[in-house]
C-alpha cells in the first residue's frame, strides 16, 4: 500500500524505468546494459520503499500521546517554545531517514486549534537549529486530557515539500494521517511539563503505534 502523495511520482518512476530498460537492450555492452537497468530498478524500488504507507491499527487512548512519525528520537528535553505556547514545554524529536516511512499522523485525538507554514531553509533535521530555520508547519491539536499538544512537520536537507492536512477547526483521529514530508525530514513534539515521557533519546519508534508519553 502507498501513500497518495506518491502515486504521481511512482507512475513517472514506472514508465521512465521501463522505458530506460527496454532501451539499453540496445546497448551492445553486456556489462553497461546490465548496469544501468540494474541502476533503474534500484531507484525505482527505493521510491517505492519510501512511500509505503503500512496500515497501522491504533486504538485510540486519551491517556497517551502517539509517535507522529517513524524514527529515531534525537531530542527529549525541556524547552522553551516561542511560537505558540510561549513557554516551557518538553519537546521530543524523531528524526526520518529517507529509508523511513514518511506519513506523519495525529498523536492524539481532538480538534485543530492551530496550522500553520513556514517557508525556510533545508539545513540537515537532526539540527537543532532546524526547528527554528527550516522549512515547517507548526499544528496544535487540543485534546481533553492533555490541553494543547504541538507537532512540528520539519524539512530535511533533502526533503522539498510538506504535506499538511490538519485545519484549523478539524476534528481529528488519534493515529490519522496528518501529513507527509518528502525524502528526510524530523517531527518534534511539544508537551506539558507534566507530562510523564515514555522514551529516551536513541530509541528507534514506530508512528501510530508506540507510545510516546502519557499522564
Amino acid at each position: 500500500m502507498f501513500h497518495k502523495e506518491g502515486h504521481k511520482i511512482i507512475l513517472i518512476s514506472f514508465f521512465l524505468t521501463s522505458i530506460i530498460v527496454i532501451f539499453s537492450e540496445q546497448v551492445s555492452s553486456f556489462y553497461i546494459r546490465n548496469s544501468l537497468q540494474i541502476i533503474v530498478l534500484i531507484e525505482f524500488l527505493l521510491i517505492l520503499q519510501f512511500f509505503r504507507n503500512p496500515k497501522r491499527n491504533t486504538k485510540p487512548d486519551d491517556s497517551k500521546v502517539i509517535s507522529c512519525v517513524d524514527g529515531k528520537v534525537v531530542i527529549v528535553k525541556k524547552v522553551f517554545e516561542k511560537e505558540y505556547f510561549k513557554d516551557e514545554r518538553i519537546q521530543v524529536s524523531v528524526f526520518m531517514s529517507p529509508l523511513n516511512v514518511h506519513v506523519t499522523r495525529h498523536p492524539i485525538s481532538g480538534i485543530v486549534k492551530f496550522s500553520k507554514y513556514h517557508p525556510g531553509k533545508y539545513l540537515v533535521a537532526w539540527l537543532p537549529k532546524s526547528s527554528e530555520l527550516n522549512e515547517r508547519t507548526t499544528v496544535v491539536v487540543n485534546n481533553e486530557t492533555f490541553g494543547d499538544i504541538m507537532f512540528r512537520q520539519i524539512a530535511g536537507a533533502l526533503a522539498r515539500r510538506i504535506v499538511n492536512y490538519s485545519k484549523i477547526g478539524l476534528d481529528v483521529v488519534q493515529g490519522s494521517d496528518s501529513g507527509f514530508i518528502k525524502f528526510g525530514s524530523r517531527v518534534d513534539l511539544f508537551l506539558p511539563l507534566d507530562t510523564k515521557v515514555l522514551v529516551n533519546v536513541g530509541d528507534k519508534i514506530k508512528g501510530g503505534v508506540d507510545v510516546i508519553a502519557k499522564k
